[in-house]
């Protein structure tokens, strides 16, 4: 991703957030990237050349605590309705009046919220990975540990209070190997035994365990992940978690309008088949009831699926710009 073309913006509410931005073509869309847990717009590098060689327009943001963007440690700062609003100030800086929002890991739960605060900035929607996920003003952590492990065997979401709690960032930081290397691991399925389940992550990473990487993410990759991580800290970004397991989210969300629950707009959903967490059968499901124009796609992928098959999603997500964004069709899958 070329450095010179990545600019600086201040918030309304008095945020830099650093982006990379290359402007539309003739008629083409620009498409917003909202990446996740721990990266940054570098999690885009697969996607950036594929589109901007076809003309797209694209905003690739540093998300809240990343990378060349502000680093707030307040909880507070990380709620969704502000996070958002960022998102539309960056798209107003660049005279942008409607984009397709593209979401990985926490960055579709971002893109979910743009889905509920502004749905009429937006063309479509796209979640890989973590599907759609309608406001939870009534969230609650501990039941959904319990109904998970009813329902799978293992609870799905025990690692957030690892990440979340107090110290996390220097608990991480200190086994920088052990840690990225969970979450990039060669063996998908390591994720239900040792990272999924209340306690198990804290326990590797502890212990400093480690995994193979994935053989999608080559040394170079590997080294800039962690120079990425030496520089961010994690001091700001598990502000993430904490902000869904301290209750933060949840509060927020019962401001979020009702009314756009449902998302109405076309979305593309990328399903992997073999994620530990969020696990494809439950998106699947989700995608079919909350979204009314939707178009599903199952692969083969781990967790990682703008990696581990780049070229087979960009060429269906690329398909379907072209083919569905301008035509609303009823939800497919395949």
């Amino acid at each position: 991703m070329d450095s010179s073309l990545y600019k600086d913006i201040t918030t309304t509410r008095g945020l830099k957030y650093h982006y990379y931005f290359s402007a539309a073509h003739n008629t083409k869309p620009t498409l917003l990237f909202l990446h996740g847990f721990p990266s940054t717009s570098f999690d885009w590098r697969k996607q950036v050349p594929f589109f901007k060689e076809r003309g797209f327009g694209l905003i690739v943001p540093d998300l809240l605590g990343y990378g060349g963007t502000d680093k707030p440690t307040d909880v507070k700062d990380y709620k969704y309705s502000a996070m958002t609003a960022d998102m539309i100030d960056i798209m107003n800086a660049e005279n942008v009046e409607k984009v397709v929002a593209i979401g990985h890991d926490w960055g579709s739960f971002l893109a979910a919220r743009l889905a509920a605060y502004y749905p009429e900035r937006f063309v479509g929607f796209a979640f890989l990975t973590v599907a759609y996920s309608p406001p939870q003003p009534d969230f609650n952590l501990s039941k959904a540990l319990q109904d998970t492990k009813q329902a799978f065997g293992y609870e799905l979401f025990g690692y957030w209070l690892c990440f979340a709690e107090e110290g996390a960032e220097k608990l991480i930081e200190e086994h920088l190997e052990s840690s990225l290397s969970i979450l990039f691991p060669a063996d998908p399925s390591i994720w239900a035994t040792h990272l999924a389940p209340t306690g198990t992550l804290k326990s590797w990473i502890s212990s400093d365990q480690k995994t193979d990487f994935a053989p999608y993410i080559s040394k170079e990759e590997i080294e800039e992940y962690v120079n990425i991580a030496k520089t961010n800290g994690f001091t700001a970004p598990v502000n993430w978690y904490r902000v869904m397991v301290s209750g933060v989210g949840a509060e927020d969300d019962k401001n979020a309008p009702t009314q756009n629950a449902v998302v109405k707009k076309p979305v593309f959903y990328g399903a992997c088949k073999q994620d530990q967490v969020a696990l494809a059968s439950v998106g699947v499901q989700t995608t079919n009831e909350q979204c009314t124009n939707a178009t599903i796609k199952q692969y083969d992928s781990d967790h990682w699926l703008q990696l581990s098959h780049a070229d087979e999603f960009n060429n269906d997500f690329l398909a379907w710009l072209e083919d569905v964004v301008s035509a609303p069709t009823s939800s497919t899958s395949s």
